[in-house]
């Protein structure tokens, strides 16, 4: 409750300041893996998380069902990005299929107009699990040929540094 509190505080402190907290735009962003930028990326999915619950029905209690959390659990991520001569995704990728699994961690940045990190989410002990090649069509000259890695792991944080940059950058 004390979050609330502070919250709409803060929200009426930034309209009487004339201070305007605009969504993020999502189209400015870029991955990380092992300390590596690893290219421009066109989308990323799967940057969820999710609390899973075990219900409980009390004898003699029908108005409602007891939930309690059990565990929480992240989807796959997905990357997209255009094809390019560099194959690091694919030789990662390929590996893992031969049974070379080499675990990495990354970091998903959304950047500011200037590119400059806003906030970011760590993943720890990713390796790919999918590879989807480029779709060709010879009737449309235009369109970029994407790859796609599908990468399993052991779950999202987003670090206080993280969190503490966004709340800064909005205020200033």
């Amino acid at each position: 409750m004390a979050t609330l509190g502070l919250n709409a505080a803060f929200a009426a402190g930034s309209q009487l300041l004339g201070i305007r907290l605009d969504p993020y735009i999502s189209c400015n962003f870029l991955i990380e893996i092992d300390g590596l930028l690893t290219g421009g990326f066109t989308e990323v999915t799967g940057l969820e998380s999710e609390i899973q619950l075990e219900e409980y029905q009390e004898g003699g209690m029908n108005d409602y069902v007891h939930k309690f959390p059990t565990r929480t659990v992240y989807p796959n991520l997905v990357f997209s990005h255009g094809l390019t001569a560099i194959d690091s995704l694919w030789d990662w990728y390929e590996s893992a299929s031969k049974g070379k699994i080499k675990l990495r961690s990354g970091t998903i940045m959304l950047l500011d107009p200037k590119r400059l990190p806003i906030t970011w989410w760590n993943f720890k002990d990713a390796y790919p699990i999918k590879w989807v090649g480029p779709q060709f069509d010879a009737s449309n000259d235009t369109q970029v040929a994407v790859e796609r890695v599908e990468l399993v792991h052991r779950g999202i944080s987003k670090p206080a540094l993280a969190r503490g940059l966004a709340v800064a950058r909005s205020i200033v």
